[in-house]
């Protein structure tokens, strides 16, 4: 135990003397733990708040009456009639989204307030002892919130949010929603609003414009004993249903958050990379240190324990941080992930929770990680001779080898990814398959660079022969060729992030292209408006008498089910069908067909998800007793629900709902003075009325937002690299003070040895960027007809964006000229007697 005190105490004293190389270590760390446990926050309180899916004022629903099929709501009455019926631990509840005076959205939710605070009492007095507890955390919140129940009885106009969501509003204590002025109440966190609005059901109804209508009816109560009752009193007004606790929610969200887990594995591989590296120059800048303690008599166990335990320390400290940052990190991407969620797939986020676990975790994978990267290191110290340093040869030997064992481990990956990616047919396993890519990309690059500079080399000495080159040019490209081995690392960090990041840049530039070609055949119309069911046939017979209308066209919905799976059967008119319907593939016979009601088309998410074939026969849940051929396979972006369509004469005939969702209106006059007829006659809100080219707007922002947080990993990874690099560079010039001063004696000014350096290093981020390029342009094949087809079902198509590939090239160099700037000038302005002193020392 003395000897590992002693070599402990050693170790920790060499740190006091260069904490460049312990900040390097910790640095590395404490990004990629940060990076981890940021992204691990979001997901796990977002995939949380799917399964904690409260009602109203935080209370958990066991059923759910919903409207029965071809409705989109349900009758107020039958909330009346299940009260009667004794079933008072029920909740009516109505849903919308209405808009702000400054044309924003917001998420709309109305219920029986009295009703929702009796219910809490009395599930609170009645729970189990296991529960007890926490329900009284629930109702000390609701009890002390100052809910002004006497004015909302009054018929006040007030709604309540959020603590966090009220703070931003600042002082200002109210707002507008659909022309009505509202006054903001705020209620604490627990009560797991989210982002959700609070208010009476009957201030929700005239907001919404769905007066004497419900979306669903809550029930707290375990009614499967009293299912048959409940049916019969329902008499086919809706439907009764267990609730599945978020688990619709979470297939449908699998994948969204299956690329942020991925994104954020490559951050930590990429700030494990600069540990590594750190760690790596630490040990080599003690090498002749553990030989001469040996020499002292201190064994290897000693050593080696004391060597661990230092690893051991630099781990916990960086983890703790890492920790601590990450925590805050996820407080920053939560509202990004909550508005992209909540606009895509209408999930409600709330608050999040951390976990010690989630500490645990980060810190265990990050040990054993720096342990398994650095064991071989270790132990190569630890057993070198004791009679002195091993030679600059066997050191140059040894790095060719590991070379070449790099490039065989990644020509062995990425052989095998070859092989399976073609046969892989889930996103989960091709995502797998791609990491073995990802792997393979940088352990292949210091050979790659070896050879590119060694090419390079020739080709100068080739060149010599004709033209007069000067020495030191020679020089300082068979010095780069030096310079790979201990730059490898931070340049494997720098590939992986560039790669990621050209990958991500074409994903989202080919993304962008396709929706604008799509939105522009699937928008044939000037103007689209969704009035309400009620408000419908007025709507139509005013659109017939106005002369600046050419053409109305109408489209009809119903929520259904096909094999489980949530979808939206949909029908047009013949008109809309033909030209807004964008065919993948589809049989030689499928516009009469389809006519005749015998074929169907299909979008391609639905079709990839079940595996549906043109051809293939199918039954609906909505047309019993039925099949019918898939005859066409249509794109569709960004609906999260499979889509269904038939001929409008098939709907017509099977007496599915005849009230059109939406009317699409073709004008050859002014949209805006047609809109505003519109509202001025039926007050229809901004929210139900768009333009064609507002709904191409916000489609492309919307859609960008599926991609944005993706777009900050992506940034935030190649930060990472840069200060990886700068680490590198900075220890990089320090361990070559000696040679440069050696230069400096031959006659090589500074300004000669400057730019030699920033030429080694530009030569070496420009042949990394040279092989990120290609690189980047696999992944970005993978992602867009692997990744994203099997995951989300869009077929994308891959388009080239130079400016985007030749931006990254230029941070990359910016990052490494600016990492290599500050050191060499530090290095330079150092005396040269101290600079040969540290040769021998």
């Amino acid at each position: 135990m003395t000897n590992f005190w002693l070599s402990l105490q050693v170790f920790l004293a060499h740190y006091r003397q260069a904490p460049l190389q312990a900040g390097a270590i910790s640095i590395g760390i404490i990004l990629a733990v940060m990076l981890l446990t940021g992204v691990r926050a979001t997901n796990e309180n977002a995939i949380q708040s799917y399964s904690s899916a409260t009602e109203l004022l935080s209370q958990q629903a066991k059923w759910n009456i919903i409207p029965s099929l071809g409705k989109k709501h349900l009758d107020e009455s039958i909330y009346f009639d299940l009260r009667a019926a004794g079933f008072n631990h029920s909740l009516p509840v109505i849903e919308g989204v209405a808009t702000s005076a400054d044309g924003k959205r917001w998420r709309v939710q109305g219920s029986d307030l009295i009703a929702a605070l009796t219910s809490l009492s009395v599930s609170s007095d009645t729970s189990k002892a296991s529960d007890s507890n926490n329900d009284e955390k629930k109702q000390t919140a609701l009890l002390s919130t100052s809910i002004p129940l006497g004015e909302i009885l009054s018929g006040a106009s007030i709604v309540m949010m959020s603590q966090s969501m009220a703070e931003q509003f600042g002082e200002k204590a109210e707002f507008s929603l659909s022309g009505v002025e509202l006054k903001i109440v705020a209620l604490d966190d627990n009560t797991n609003l989210g982002s959700s609005i609070l208010m009476d059901i009957s201030l929700a109804q005239k907001i919404l414009k769905q007066r004497g209508q419900l979306s669903y009816v809550a029930m707290f109560s375990d009614v499967s004993m009293q299912k048959s009752q409940i049916e019969g009193l329902l008499n086919q007004r809706g439907n009764l249903i267990e609730s599945d606790n978020g688990d619709s929610l979470t297939a449908l969200t699998e994948s969204f958050h299956l690329n942020l887990t991925a994104m954020s594995l490559l951050a930590f591989v990429v700030g494990l990379f600069i540990a590594y590296n750190g760690v790596r120059y630490s040990l080599l800048k003690r090498q002749r240190l553990l030989t001469q303690l040996q020499q002292l008599g201190i064994d290897k166990v000693a050593l080696m324990s004391a060597l661990f335990t230092e690893l051991l320390i630099l781990v916990v400290l960086g983890s703790v941080a890492g920790f601590i940052l990450g925590l805050q990190l996820s407080h920053w991407l939560q509202p990004m992930v909550s508005v992209t969620l909540e606009q895509l797939y209408g999930a409600k986020i709330l608050p999040g929770n951390w976990q010690w676990s989630w500490f645990f975790q980060a810190l265990g994978l990050t040990l054993f990680a720096a342990v398994a990267a650095c064991g071989s290191l270790l132990l190569q110290l630890i057993h070198q001779p004791l009679s002195g340093n091993a030679n600059h040869f066997t050191q140059i030997s040894s790095t060719a080898k590991t070379q070449k064992y790099q490039l065989i481990v990644a020509l062995v990956l990425a052989a095998i990814a070859c092989v399976l990616i073609p046969l892989s047919q889930d996103y989960r396993y091709s995502m797998a398959l791609m990491g073995l890519v990802i792997i393979a990309i940088p352990l292949a690059l210091p050979w790659s660079l070896s050879m590119m500079v060694t090419l390079l080399l020739k080709l100068l000495s080739q060149l010599q022969r004709k033209i007069r080159f000067k020495g030191l040019l020679h020089y300082q490209v068979a010095e780069t060729k030096e310079l790979v081995a201990p730059l490898s690392l931070a340049m494997m960090a720098m590939l992986l992030a560039l790669t990621a990041n050209i990958s991500m840049n074409t994903l989202v530039g080919s993304f962008e292209s396709t929706l604008k070609v799509w939105l522009e055949s699937r928008l044939h119309a000037e103007l689209y408006i969704r009035p309400a069911s009620d408000q419908m046939l007025e709507v139509e017979a005013f659109l017939a008498e106005r002369n600046d209308v050419d053409a109305i066209y109408k489209q009809w919905y119903l929520k259904s089910q096909l094999q489980k799976l949530p979808i939206n059967l949909v029908s047009r008119d013949e008109t809309s069908l033909r030209e807004t319907t964008v065919l993948k593939s589809s049989l030689d016979d499928l516009w009469p067909e389809l006519m005749a009601g015998r074929q169907l088309m299909i979008s391609e998410p639905l079709a990839i998800k079940l595996n549906i074939k043109l051809g293939d026969n199918l039954t609906l849940e909505a047309i019993p007793n039925r099949q019918f051929t898939v005859g066409g396979v249509f794109y569709d972006y960004g609906n999260p629900y499979g889509e269904i369509l038939i001929s409008p004469t098939l709907w017509q005939r099977l007496g599915l709902p005849n009230t059109p969702l939406s009317l699409a209106i073709g004008t050859s006059g002014s949209t805006d003075k047609l809109k505003q007829a519109l509202q001025d006659k039926f007050s229809l809100p901004d929210a139900m009325i768009y333009s064609q080219a507002k709904i191409k707007q916000q489609a492309i922002i919307m859609f960008k937002k599926t991609f944005s947080i993706t777009q900050v990993l992506n940034t935030l990874t190649l930060l990472v690299a840069a200060i990886g690099l700068f680490s590198a560079c900075f220890m990089l010039t320090q361990a070559r003070m000696a040679p440069m001063a050696r230069l400096y004696t031959l006659g090589v000014n500074r300004t000669q040895l400057t730019q030699m350096v920033f030429t080694q290093m530009a030569i070496i981020v420009l042949f990394t960027c040279l092989i990120a390029l290609p690189t980047g342009a696999i992944l970005g094949y993978l992602l867009i007809h692997k990744i994203t087809l099997q995951a989300f079902g869009w077929s994308i198509a891959m388009e080239w964006d130079w400016l985007a590939y030749g931006q990254v090239v230029a941070l990359a160099l910016t990052a490494s000229l600016l990492a290599v700037a500050l050191p060499l000038y530090r290095q330079t302005r150092n005396p040269l007697i101290s600079s040969l002193q540290s040769e021998v020392l």
